[in-house]
């Protein structure tokens, strides 16, 4: 896996260091401060900053205009793109807007279902799927082609990304369903939120025994827990996340004003652990809507001073 872009993220993972990703969710206006005030809180702590693209569907702040306020700042965001509310047109014309702000990280994603959010009415888009849209970033870097066969004055030199769930069912595609994202150009993988530690390093030996981990960075997911409430809302409600009775258990069993930090020494311990199994390149921190945490967890779980890069 040799560096070919000017990705600070890439050229960490390049030279062997543990990445250190988290992200920033986008406000629900237009003040630029909210995602400055989050990017501030992040700069020392991580390596590259992913911003959500209406996540959970809810309409927010564009992900293009997060991550060019972030790249002002000096920090390196990851532009999520999903293919739900765009067209292939649309699409390849944010993949140029991010390159010409020289943003060199996208994370391609397909996006949660608009019933989900604050407009049920609207329509999906999904001209393109995840992993066609991965392979029209590789076409538009590589070969310096639109879909539609014109040629691209200046490419977009993206480091490219995509998320997979090793605890959706059925398990059995999952390693297959995974290379295929490989194969179609994903450079690096975030994965959803780890409780499930065994199943988890179960799903790494299978992608090791497919030759899968020699050929992507896989950057680990971790959510620190605020509250039981929380642990049982991802338990039963949120589908293809799997929350072990045991860690329910355990956060039920110390006082309310204790939980949230619970919460963080099981994300700092789930790190820990992750570090030993083999094909981990990196993690993923995603403290939603808690970002004030993720410069703790780094500390405590050894992930500071983030390394220097050429």
């Amino acid at each position: 896996m040799e560096t070919t872009t000017p990705s600070r993220l890439e050229k960490v993972l390049a030279d062997g260091h543990k990445a250190v990703t988290s992200e920033c969710g986008p406000p629900r206006g237009s003040d630029p401060e909210v995602i400055m005030k989050k990017g501030e809180m992040l700069r020392e702590y991580v390596d590259a900053i992913n911003v959500t693209d209406n996540q959970t569907s809810v309409t927010r702040l564009c992900s293009l205009a997060a991550g060019i306020r972030l790249k002002q700042m000096g920090l390196e965001p990851v532009l999520q793109m999903v293919t739900r509310d765009r067209n292939r047109i649309a699409l390849q014309s944010d993949i140029l807007g991010a390159a010409s702000f020289d943003i060199h990280n996208i994370l391609c994603l397909s996006g949660d279902h608009q019933s989900f959010g604050d407009c049920p009415q609207g329509q999906n888009v999904h001209d393109l799927d995840s992993m066609h849209l991965l392979m029209c970033v590789r076409q538009m870097r590589d070969e310096a082609k639109f879909l539609g066969g014109g040629d691209i004055e200046r490419p977009p030199r993206m480091f490219i990304g995509a998320a997979e769930n090793p605890f959706a069912q059925p398990y059995a595609i999952r390693g297959r369903r995974l290379a295929k994202k490989v194969a179609a150009g994903a450079q690096f993988i975030q994965t959803q939120c780890i409780y499930n530690v065994p199943r988890f390093i179960e799903w790494m030996h299978e992608l090791a025994d497919m030759g899968v981990t020699e050929r992507v960075y896989i950057l680990a997911g971790v959510t620190p827990l605020k509250s039981v409430g929380m642990a049982k809302y991802m338990k039963n409600r949120v589908p293809g996340m799997d929350v072990p009775d045991d860690i329910v258990a355990r956060m039920s069993g110390v006082p309310k004003d204790r939980q949230a930090a619970e919460g963080i020494t099981i994300c700092v311990e789930t790190i820990e652990r992750l570090k030993e199994v083999p094909g981990v390149a990196g993690f993923h921190i995603m403290a939603i809507e808690w970002e004030e945490m993720v410069p703790e967890i780094a500390r405590r779980a050894g992930l500071t001073p983030r390394p220097k890069v050429a």
